[in-house]
């Protein structure tokens, strides 16, 4: 199962005022684990920075001046997260923002179904709790001490393993049932193999068998055989 932890930067709190994406950053999970692919970008909002989102993110408008627009990278963004449930904090703010930016260069929105909403889920765990990514952070006992201010990638790193204890805390085997299932088939199959698939002859004379049973006899009713007798 592959799933994508996505977040967002961007100028402000309202795409319908104008304010744009500034930063996109996402972690690949297969079956809940990062397999190490990420997508990263910065982008160029193609207008001013306000000051109470500079306080925020930290990214100013002389370092994003260079960086791509959004239009240049959104074809390589949707080929990321192709078919994939998008896990995000507070899933309505970022899908709001990324279906604003993927409406101006006349591309499809992402259906809000794509979303699994993290807060929503810590919400509903915790009711009366505080439910941001930090809170959770320090709930789970996960270190944070590198998010000094917000960031995209390091956020969805962050809250990737905030999600996996939302969901339940499962500590994936890393596929060593199915190789603990293949090798048991494996020696299931050599035991049948060895069977055979008649009995053989019995070589003994009928004199070695008498003598046998004379010496069993003489051993009295503890002797293994008659044991092994007894349960066959």
């Amino acid at each position: 199962m592959r799933e994508i932890v996505l977040d967002t930067e961007t100028t402000g709190l309202d795409p319908g005022a104008g304010d744009r994406i500034v930063e996109i950053g996402a972690v690949e999970l297969w079956n809940h684990l990062p397999t190490g692919k990420t997508f990263h970008k910065y982008l160029n909002p193609e207008r001013n920075m306000p000051d109470e989102a500079q306080a925020v993110h930290g990214l100013t408008e002389d370092f994003l001046k260079d960086k791509p627009v959004f239009s240049q990278i959104v074809d390589e963004f949707l080929e990321f997260i192709e078919g994939s449930k998008l896990v995000i904090h507070n899933a309505s703010f970022d899908m709001k923002f990324i279906n604003s930016e993927l409406a101006l260069v006349r591309k499809a929105e992402l259906p809000n179904s794509m979303a699994i909403d993290t807060l929503a889920i810590a919400r509903k765990n915790f009711p009366g709790s505080p439910a941001s990514l930090d809170a959770l952070c320090r709930r789970f006992n996960i270190d944070n001490s590198s998010r000094t201010l917000h960031g995209a990638l390091l956020d969805s790193e962050i809250l990737a393993e905030v999600y996996l204890e939302l969901i339940g805390g499962r500590q994936p085997d890393f596929g060593l049932s199915d190789i603990n299932n293949i090798e048991d088939k494996k020696i299931d199959q050599k035991k049948q193999s060895l069977k055979r698939s008649k009995p053989l002859k019995v070589r003994l004379t009928e004199e070695e068998k008498d003598a046998h049973a004379a010496f069993v006899q003489q051993l009295g009713e503890n002797a293994v055989w008659n044991k092994l007798e007894t349960k066959n």
